[in-house]
C-alpha cells in the first residue's frame, strides 16, 4: 500500500538483511565477507528485483559497505535513485525482531508493526511449514507455528517500548476492513498522504495480487483472508491453539475472557520449550558464527 500510494521506491521484495543475510556473511567490515555476500546476492531474485546494474552495485558495495546498515542504506539509496524516489520502505516481517539494530543504522527509521489475529497467521504459517515441530512433539505443526506468532508478537511489542514515538501498530483486519481510516492514521504517522483510490488503482504487489498461501483464494472479489480461521480449523484444532495462545489473543483484542480455554500442564511445558528454542536460535544468530558455517549459501530460496 505504501509502494502503490507514490513517492516511496519500489522493491519488490523482502530485503532479508538482519535476519538472514547477516548471519550468513558476518562482518561486512571483511572484504572477502563483502564479496561473499555479492557472489551469492546478485545471482539471486533479491538483486534481480532490485532493477540494479550488478557491476555498478558490487562497485558501491565494495567501496561504501562496513557493515548491514551501509548496505541496505547503498541498496536503497541505488534503488530510489534508478525510480526517482525520495523515500523507502522494507517489508521483511522478521525485522521486528531487530529493531534495535535497525534503529543504530538508521536512527529517523520509522516502524509500522501489523499485527493479525494469531489463529489466522498459525494457519497460513503451518500451511507453509515455516515453523518446524521440536522433536518429540509430533505433528503439532499448528501450534509450533502459533507460539512462534505468540513470540515473535510480544518480543516486538517490548523492543518497541523503546521507541513510543517511531513505532505504529497497525491491525491487519482494519486495513481489510477499513483502509481508509486505518490508511489515515498511518499517513499521520509517516507524515505522508497516502490516498486510498490511489493506491487501488496503482495496485502494485499484493494490493493487486494478494499474497497468500491459500493460493485458490487470491483470485476473484471475493478473497477473504480474516477469519479464515473459522471454517478452516476443527474445532480440536482450535480449542488447543485457543488455550496455548490465549493470553495474547486476550491481550491483543481477538479472544474474550469468558471464551477463554483451559491450558493443560502439557501445553504450559510445551510453550516453555518452543519460546526457550525460538530465543535460543534468535541469540545464535546475533552472537555466533552459526550461520556462516556454509562457505556460499544458496539465495534461491529466498
Amino acid at each position: 500500500m505504501l509502494l502503490s500510494a507514490g513517492g516511496f521506491a519500489v522493491y519488490r521484495t523482502e530485503s532479508s538483511v538482519f535476519n538472514v543475510l547477516r548471519p550468513w556473511f558476518g562482518d561486512l567490515a571483511k572484504a572477502k565477507n563483502r564479496e561473499r555476500l555479492m557472489d551469492a546476492w546478485i545471482p539471486s531474485k533479491l538483486f534481480e528485483r532490485s532493477g540494479l546494474d550488478a557491476s555498478e552495485i558490487r562497485a558501491a558495495i565494495a567501496s561504501e559497505c562496513r557493515n548491514w546498515g551501509d548496505f541496505l542504506r547503498v541498496l536503497m539509496r541505488e534503488i530510489s535513485r534508478n525510480q526517482d524516489a525520495i523515500r523507502w520502505a522494507d517489508c521483511t516481517p522478521d525485522h521486528l525482531l531487530y529493531i534495535p539494530e535497525i534503529k543504530r543504522a538508521f536512527p529517523d527509521a520509522l516502524v509500522i508493526h501489523i499485527i493479525r489475529d494469531g489463529r489466522d497467521v498459525a494457519l497460513s504459517l503451518a500451511k507453509q511449514g515455516w515453523i518446524r515441530p521440536l522433536p518429540g512433539y509430533g505433528q503439532s505443526g499448528l501450534l509450533a507455528a502459533g507460539l512462534y506468532w505468540e513470540w515473535a508478537v510480544r518480543k516486538g511489542r517490548r523492543i518497541a517500548r523503546a521507541i513510543p514515538g517511531d513505532y505504529l501498530e497497525v491491525r491487519f483486519e482494519d486495513l481489510m476492513e477499513t483502509p481508509r481510516k486505518t490508511l489515515g492514521d498511518v499517513s499521520s504517522f509517516i507524515h505522508q498522504d497516502l490516498d486510498y483510490e490511489r493506491i487501488v488503482e496503482t495496485g502494485i504487489g499484493s494490493v493487486k495480487t494478494p499474497n497468500t498461501s491459500f493460493g485458490g483464494d487470491a483470485a476473484g472479489s471475493d478473497f477473504a483472508p480474516v477469519g479464515r480461521w473459522k471454517t478452516a480449523l476443527s474445532p480440536g484444532q482450535l480449542a488447543s491453539l485457543e488455550a496455548m495462545l490465549d493470553t495474547t489473543l486476550m491481550e491483543l483484542g481477538y479472544l474474550s475472557s469468558e471464551d477463554a480455554r483451559r491450558r493443560s500442564l502439557a501445553m504450559a511445558g510445551m510453550g516453555c520449550m518452543y519460546r526457550a528454542s525460538f530465543g535460543a536460535k534468535l541469540w545464535m544468530k546475533r552472537h555466533t558464527s552459526v550461520g556462516r558455517v556454509v562457505s556460499k549459501p544458496d539465495l534461491s530460496w529466498l
